[in-house]
């Protein structure tokens, strides 16, 4: 058994051990790739010599391709997905998430805004650009991360022509087994948190983002960095608040192996 086998076998049996832990009884599988696991391999032909028997090769598995057939499974799922019947009703798109699906890296936020629900991508408003320049701080790009959110939908906001809402725990509830699913096929090195509803739902912690940033914190074994979400440094552009940030992101790239100049420790220094 290859190597390559016998890491997407246990990841498989990771990831539905989580969907039954959670209740899930029903997994949805394409009809094209119920075709290619009840196919037989190819058969290659056997060559005899006088001096030796010549084995045909084992057909290498490639898991890159059934990770992004699972991903994209899991994607139209929750594209169609209705079970928050006000939000669906309400919503111009499902923001699923974006980014690179082996990142070693991922982002979750709240949920969507305005900008996000008529693109159908998060974080691409102003929090989103604020977002984007942190992250090419670092030295990576929006492509090597991944982004995703608590609620794949923006809060519907009755009455209101502008403005967001904090998504309610009971769509949050319902809505973050598609976020639990992304992370089990990403399981990325480290998770950052962006801001308190963020926290919340993924540790069940309300104790407030002030206390909880810039302390390591566990998600099913991936260290997780709460900080402020980019929308509160827009609200509060002081120097030591964006210092706080950065250090929680030196913090991060530290726990990722990466490589910090004096340039990138100086950043928001006086």
């Amino acid at each position: 058994m290859s190597a390559a086998y016998e890491e997407l076998l246990q990841a498989t049996i990771q990831h539905l051990e989580n969907l039954k832990s959670r209740g899930v009884r029903h997994v949805a599988v394409s009809a094209d790739t119920l075709r290619q696991l009840a196919a037989p391999p190819p058969r290659q032909s056997v060559q005899f010599s006088v001096s030796s028997v010549q084995q045909p090769p084992v057909p290498e598995l490639k898991t890159e391709n059934l990770k992004l057939k699972t991903f994209n499974a899991l994607r139209e799922r929750a594209m169609a997905c209705v079970k928050c019947s006000h939000l669906a009703s309400s919503r111009k798109n499902v923001v699923f998430g974006v980014g690179n699906i082996d990142a070693e890296l991922m982002f979750v936020g709240e949920a969507p805004g305005a900008d996000e629900d008529i693109q159908g991508e998060p974080f691409v408003g102003r929090a989103g650009e604020l977002l984007t320049k942190i992250i090419q701080a670092t030295g990576l790009s929006r492509s090597d991360v991944y982004i995703a959110n608590i609620l794949k939908c923006r809060p519907d906001t009755p009455g209101q022509s502008a403005g967001n809402r904090k998504p309610t725990p009971d769509e949050m509830a319902t809505c973050i087994p598609f976020l639990h699913e992304q992370i089990d096929l990403i399981r990325p090195k480290v998770l950052v948190a962006l801001g308190a509803t963020a926290v919340e739902g993924l540790l069940g912690k309300t104790a407030g983002i002030t206390r909880l940033r810039g302390t390591w914190h566990e998600y099913r074994n991936i260290p997780l960095m709460p900080t402020y979400h980019p929308a509160y440094l827009l609200r509060n552009q002081a120097m030591s608040e964006k210092r706080k940030v950065w250090e929680d992101m030196l913090a991060v790239m530290e726990k990722l192996g990466m490589s910090i100049n004096e340039k990138q420790r100086g950043y928001f220094l006086r």
